[in-house]
């Protein structure tokens, strides 16, 4: 059978839904977008955070330069299997002076958010200038040439002052000494001061463990307390892990208790 020709009533309702459906979902996005620019939480940064030094930002055109964000992100979402690998996860207040954020999509390499302080200035030239040196399994591209690179700074001090504009709080020293500051340095100098500071915004535990906040730090301590007990007792046999004991539905579990038979009296 025939499919009946649309009418002139028809078309003009299905552009009213189109129109209804676009505006619903304006809205929502708005409502939950909007809000973001006015929580002090996405746009205060974490007590104690820093401006990148002259050195770090240039070592940060050259990290974006390279397309390391295209296999790298620096972005660890709250999940225990992320947070048990690359450390705490990370806060909006990290953030605020990057521009652009480099959170990264992708994650072809680990996650270099917390980075900053876990290996070497050593191990990173190693690494940058032949991953399979320290890798031998390693993807990842050699970059030799940026020992060779050496940085003229040229245009070091307008990049801070257009960081200043965007609510970096670089002073006017900083500006000045800017291209003093870089004179000299390699590339691989800049890229490794860069990925050094990556993530150490927050305070750590002692002995290089993960970040923490001062509630979860003590939780987390607390945690540890209990475990390494637990271990201990079960060393000295004073708390055995209990086995697992099953029952079927609906039958009862049969008592194998033996009852002692009592003594033989003698004649």
């Amino acid at each position: 059978m025939p499919t009946p020709p649309a009418t002139s009533s028809s078309r003009s309702n299905f552009g009213l839904l189109i129109v209804l459906v676009l505006l619903a979902v304006s809205i929502g996005g708005l409502t939950q977008i909007v809000p973001l620019f006015f929580q002090d939480a996405t746009n205060t940064p974490v007590e104690g955070m820093k401006p990148y030094t002259a050195l770090q930002l240039e070592g940060r055109d050259i990290y974006i330069r390279e397309g390391c964000v295209g296999c790298h992100s620096q972005m660890i979402r709250p999940f225990r299997a992320e947070t048990e690998r690359y450390g705490h996860y990370s806060v909006a207040g990290e953030s605020v002076w990057d521009h652009p954020f480099l959170w990264g999509s992708k994650r072809t390499g680990p996650d270099l958010a917390r980075v900053g302080g876990r290996y070497s200035d050593d191990w990173h030239r190693a690494h940058l200038f032949n991953p399979r040196n320290v890798v031998p399994e390693s993807k990842m591209p050699a970059y030799p040439w940026l020992v060779e690179n050496k940085l003229d700074g040229k245009d070091i001090e307008k990049k801070l002052e257009v960081m200043r504009t965007l609510g970096v709080p670089y002073t006017d020293a900083e500006i000045a000494g800017a291209r003093d500051a870089v004179k000299g340095k390699t590339e691989m100098d800049a890229v490794v001061a860069y990925l050094q500071v990556l993530g150490t915004s927050i305070k750590t535990l002692s002995g290089g463990r993960h970040a923490r906040h001062g509630s979860e730090r003590t939780a987390l301590r607390g945690d540890r307390a209990v475990a390494a007990g637990v271990r201990r007792h079960r060393g000295l046999g004073l708390c055995p892990p209990q086995p697992r004991t099953f029952r079927r539905p609906g039958r009862a579990r049969p008592d194998r208790t033996r009852t002692p038979a009592s003594p033989r009296r003698s004649s």
